[in-house]
């Protein structure tokens, strides 16, 4: 994969990017669901994730590994669960979530809490951060969408903090394209287990 930095990182990750997003275009329904189901199981059976007061997590849409059963089985376990509200700037602000029926339609076709904002920085109280993305290679870097979202909410979570993104088995990879920008992962859960890096 091309080296941190080089021009043809950006070009290699499109190109990756596109490849990944017809095949999660190409999933069948039905798997969908079973793959957000088995997902779950996994992480509520993490320690760090039974032991989190709060967890930064997301609303998923489309095609993504899907977290509406895990969302629901955070709050019902007694978690505190902060999901991102996308800035203007791609950054991210946090909101609490409240269950399905407190989301309300956003701009980029995503979901949203209505309620009040916590600031950017409350990702950085989170005991377990959760996030999405593309692809993950075997050092725990990340492929995300390309906006620099969940790079900059990452790079405020302190060392330490189990953050883990939520994939298909096919999308961990030897290595990924990667830029000095890029924040890695400790971890990734797809619907075969949570695989822990370094």
């Amino acid at each position: 994969m091309s080296d941190l930095g080089s021009p043809g990182a950006t070009a290699a990750k499109t190109a990756l990017r596109d490849q990944l997003v017809t095949n999660r275009n190409r999933r069948p329904l039905l798997e969908l669901g079973e793959f957000a189901r088995a997902i779950a199981d996994h992480l509520l059976t993490r320690p760090e994730v039974r032991r989190a007061a709060t967890v930064a997590a997301y609303v998923s849409i489309g095609t993504e590994p899907g977290t509406g059963a895990l969302l629901d089985a955070l709050l019902e376990a007694g978690k505190r669960v902060i999901v991102p509200v996308v800035l203007p700037d791609l950054d991210l602000d946090w909101a609490v979530y409240r269950g399905s029926t407190s989301l309300v339609p956003a701009r980029m076709g995503l979901l949203e809490p209505a309620g009040p904002r916590l600031g950017v920085d409350a990702v950085a109280g989170a005991d377990a951060v959760l996030v999405p993305g593309l692809a993950v290679a075997a050092d725990g870097t990340r492929l995300g969408r390309g906006g620099g979202c969940y790079d900059r909410a990452l790079a405020r979570v302190p060392a330490g903090t189990f953050t883990c993104v939520l994939l298909f088995d096919d999308e961990l990879l030897p290595g990924v394209p990667h830029e000095e920008h890029d924040r890695r992962v400790v971890a990734a859960a797809t619907p075969s287990g949570v695989r822990v890096f370094g």
